[in-house]
């Protein structure tokens, strides 16, 4: 496994390059992309295989945890929240799945931009995009907040409802003191817009933010300090993010590993990277996928349940 010193090192020598970071920033692969074996990305515009249509006929089974569970847990997360140790925390769960499909098959069939498959050990098929670096400028796009597209007044329901933009006020507040570390002049561009996702036979809408900040024009020559500064994602954590840490850890079922990590390309100029959602995994004869959502206090857990399970599909 390489560094976040690999990681400056190959910026350094402008060698373009795939990076891959864990959530817990334990694990992070950084390999120049001409020496890359068995993986395969998409990030935006850039991408290393060819494009396949192939048949789509398949079947998903999925077996997620018992609501009582998840009952418990969010239950666990609402008394934190009125202790003061946070006040917005990314509550996930691993679910297995029954599909004839490989992971390979999954990755070559779905539709994102930014997709992975990392050497049969997981593939994610994100929508979102963690930051991107163009002319000095960082840029960094958090999602929160995911309705059903075809229940009535979608977009007015979900950009209207309290809980929702509490929700996402706070995460935005997050990433700007997250970029503050790092960048000088941060601003909110744009503010809860919508994009429409397509999460197999659904259509989702999910609600976006879009933060910049100005670097330094040598940024390159410490890429690895950036990035480390900036991880674990606001979006997929909570805040405050320290104790938020130490919570998920505690409530948690299981290790998210790379899941909810990160992971992008150096192309020798500029960065573009994505937070390792829709993110399903190898485990023995098992394929796990990780899901979830932000949870404060007025969260609802049967909505928050049935979210967690609307974002466990393949976008064929």
């Amino acid at each position: 496994m390489a560094s976040f010193e690999t990681i400056t090192a190959l910026a350094k020598a402008k060698k373009p390059f795939l990076f891959v970071i864990s959530f817990d920033k334990k694990e992070i692969f950084a390999q120049e992309l001409d020496k890359l074996h068995n993986i395969f990305y998409k990030v935006g515009t850039l991408q290393n295989f060819e494009d396949i249509t192939p048949n789509t006929s398949y079947t998903l089974v999925k077996s997620p945890i018992e609501f009582s569970i998840y009952q418990k847990a969010i239950d666990r997360v609402k008394e934190e929240i009125q202790k003061g140790n946070t006040y917005l925390l990314n509550l996930t769960f691993a679910t297995p799945l029954q599909t004839p499909l490989s992971l390979e098959e999954i990755f070559y069939r779905a539709k994102a931009p930014f997709k992975l498959y990392f050497d049969n050990r997981f593939i994610c098929f994100s929508p979102e995009r963690f930051i991107q670096i163009q002319n000095n400028t960082l840029s960094t796009y958090p999602m929160k907040g995911t309705i059903d597209a075809n229940i009535p007044c979608a977009q007015e329901k979900i950009l209207s409802n309290p809980k929702e933009m509490a929700e996402h006020t706070m995460m935005v507040d997050l990433m700007r003191n997250d970029l503050s570390r790092v960048c000088k002049h941060v601003r909110v561009e744009r503010f809860r817009y919508i994009d429409t996702i397509q999460a197999g036979s659904k259509e989702l809408l999910q609600v976006s933010s879009e933060i910049v900040g100005d670097l330094e024009v040598h940024w390159h020559e410490r890429l690895g300090e950036i990035l480390d500064r900036l991880l674990p994602a606001g979006s997929i954590s909570g805040t405050p993010k320290k104790k938020t840490l130490e919570l998920i850890n505690a409530i948690e079922d299981y290790d998210r590993g790379f899941y909810s990590g990160i992971f992008g390309i150096f192309d020798g100029t500029n960065l573009d990277s994505s937070v390792m959602i829709r993110f399903v995994e190898q485990q023995n004869d098992t394929l796990l996928y990780k899901s979830g959502g932000g949870i404060t206090l007025d969260s609802n857990a049967l909505s928050e349940y049935q979210e967690m399970m609307d974002k466990i599909y393949f976008p064929f």
